[in-house]
């Protein structure tokens, strides 16, 4: 327990780093708006109409400091916040696979917490958030400020479950374990934090083939550098066993679209139509295969 009050300690000097600081002052400026409406639909929304000019003005200004906005929508008042991400989609394609009424649920590498706020919704008896970001975490704090729920956001990474002083029913682990130079280790730590009989949500790049093998890109992938391992969806299942899980089922497997992922005004940054080879879509401007993901389902044994 030390240990992890060390750790929260240490993480948590992040919301006093100079590009974050300023953030965290706006979010105590938020004002408080009285007889607010919740909508978590695929666009998460906060109405209300007690809401002045002043008021509307100043919270699109904070949304538009707090940029990149990876994942949403989001529609605060008049600002809607157009995510990079469409992570409805995402969350939309799992939901049919799900049953989380009166568990404890973990989202790692939760981001600013789009899932775990349309996860409210069916009522689990805890959520928690992992994201070691302190810009996700401020983003979260935004939101939550005019949803006002329950949700833990941990300045914690996966890293850190075997150490957390609960475990849960299920956990969600969605495009987290390509980062991770490790991804047997990474799974075997997604265990640790669950409970006997807990269940595994994850989604991953996949390569095709019927191999055992992964893809290790020598540089970049998708123009991203900290992409590791593309395995194939036999791969992924050896290492998802290796790690002690059992039942592994494939739910889907998904091509990352134009439609799910571009670019926005939210993120004033590159995104998958640059990473594409520009006269053939189906490759990686580095000639890898195009981003594709798979969705599994997991026991732990």
């Amino acid at each position: 327990m030390n240990n992890l009050l060390e750790i929260r300690k240490k993480m948590e000097k992040s919301l006093f780093y100079k590009n974050i600081a300023p953030l965290r002052k706006l979010i105590l400026e938020l004002p408080n708006i009285k007889d607010t409406t919740v909508s978590l639909e695929d666009i998460i929304s906060i109405n209300s109409t007690k809401a002045t000019k002043e008021n509307k003005d100043f919270i699109n200004f904070v949304a538009k400091k707090l940029m990149p906005w990876r994942k949403g929508p989001f529609k605060i008042l008049n600002t809607f916040i157009d995510s990079e991400w469409k992570s409805q989609i995402k969350y939309n394609l799992l939901k049919p696979y799900f049953n989380i009424k009166d568990k404890k649920v973990a989202d790692i590498g939760c981001n600013n917490g789009y899932y775990m706020f349309r996860m409210l919704k069916e009522k689990p008896k805890k959520i928690v958030g992992f994201d070691p970001s302190a810009l996700f975490k401020t983003q979260f704090d935004f939101i939550n400020h005019f949803i006002k729920s329950d949700i833990c956001y941990e300045l914690l990474g996966v890293e850190h479950l075997g150490l957390y002083e609960e475990k849960f029913d299920t956990i969600f682990c969605l495009g987290v374990l390509y980062h991770r130079s490790d991804p047997i280790s990474t799974l075997k730590s997604l265990k640790q934090g669950l409970n006997k009989n807990g269940e595994l949500f994850l989604d991953t790049f996949i390569i095709d083939g019927e191999e055992d093998y992964a893809l290790t890109p020598k540089d970049r992938y998708s123009k991203i550098p900290n992409i590791y391992f593309i395995p194939t969806v036999n791969a992924l299942s050896n290492w998802l066993y290796r790690a002690g899980f059992k039942n592994i089922e494939l739910l889907e497997i998904k091509k990352t679209d134009l439609n799910e992922q571009r670019k926005t005004s939210w993120i004033q940054s590159q995104s998958l139509e640059n990473f594409l080879n520009s006269s053939n879509p189906n490759i990686t401007v580095e000639g890898y295969p195009a981003p594709k993901r798979a969705y599994i389902k997991a026991f732990m044994v």
